[in-house]
């Protein structure tokens, strides 16, 4: 048996509607889990969820504790366990730092930092040792090649996603001292031409930093030694591997999916 297969595997991915979380969420349905997508958008999260084998859907805003606690409760009860967190729902707000709208701000701040934290403590405690699923697990934490590079309009982005990778080693930390059996890691993709990635080209443009969207992802693809962008195929494939056994002595890691533009 392969050490990628993930039969048996109870997986709740936050986000999974579209983009990234909706690629994540197939190839680890591909890789034999059950996947419950957890996300704000309902239509698009139960179209999406239909399309998956012995997939679900809940409705979740990771900002909120208590629709935490409900939708990894719900994943146990469909599901009868929860092995696999991937903490992947997440929000960019482009602006230059003279530019910046503190209410903006505060809304990706709640979303990509706390809506992880959320996360990691309900996934914790939901595997941890006398929880709800009780078998231990692993956590898999979406951050972003913005948190190694220092890229113009995306300060607060970055901000966010540098704060993700130091949640993943302290809770890797916590997880480790206190017995819960989880491992914590978290995957630092590159630019993806998803709507959300697009919308960084257009922005960045408007503002004056490049000549055109075009000239953007350009930009992007010159930074990175591989030549191009990313793919949602890249990152889904490395959230099956932290999923997996195949990496089961890799832990409060960061692995880089950005073809060497964050070096």
């Amino acid at each position: 048996m392969s050490r990628m297969d993930l039969s048996g595997r109870c997986v709740l991915v936050t986000g999974g509607a579209r983009g990234l979380g909706a690629g994540m969420a197939q190839a680890l349905t591909a890789a034999g889990a059950r996947v419950m997508i957890a996300d704000v958008l309902k239509d698009a999260g139960e179209q999406t969820a239909a399309g998956l084998e012995g997939g679900g859907f809940v409705e979740l805003d990771v900002t909120d504790d208590a629709a935490w606690e409900n939708a990894v409760a719900h994943t146990v009860a469909e599901f009868g366990g929860l092995d696999v967190v991937v903490n992947n729902a997440g929000i960019e707000v482009t602006a230059l730092i003279v530019d910046v709208d503190p209410d903006e701000t505060r809304k990706m701040l709640e979303v990509n930092i706390l809506g992880t934290m959320l996360g990691l403590k309900h996934g914790m405690r939901a595997m941890r040792p006398g929880g709800a699923a009780g078998k231990g697990g692993t956590i898999i934490n979406i951050a972003s090649v913005a948190a190694t590079i220092a890229f113009p309009a995306i300060g607060g982005y970055s901000a966010t996603k540098s704060a993700v990778d130091r949640l993943t080693r302290v809770a890797a930390a916590e997880s480790g001292k206190l017995g819960y059996g989880v491992r914590v890691n978290c995957v630092y993709p590159g630019l993806v031409a998803t709507d959300m990635g697009m919308k960084l080209a257009v922005e960045t443009a408007g503002i004056g930093l490049f000549e055109s969207p075009e000239a953007a992802v350009g930009a992007v693809v010159e930074l990175t030694p591989s030549g191009r962008l990313g793919e949602v195929s890249d990152m889904a494939d490395a959230v099956v591997f932290l999923a997996s056994d195949a990496s089961r002595f890799v832990n409060g890691a960061g692995l880089p999916v950005d073809g060497g533009m964050g070096m």
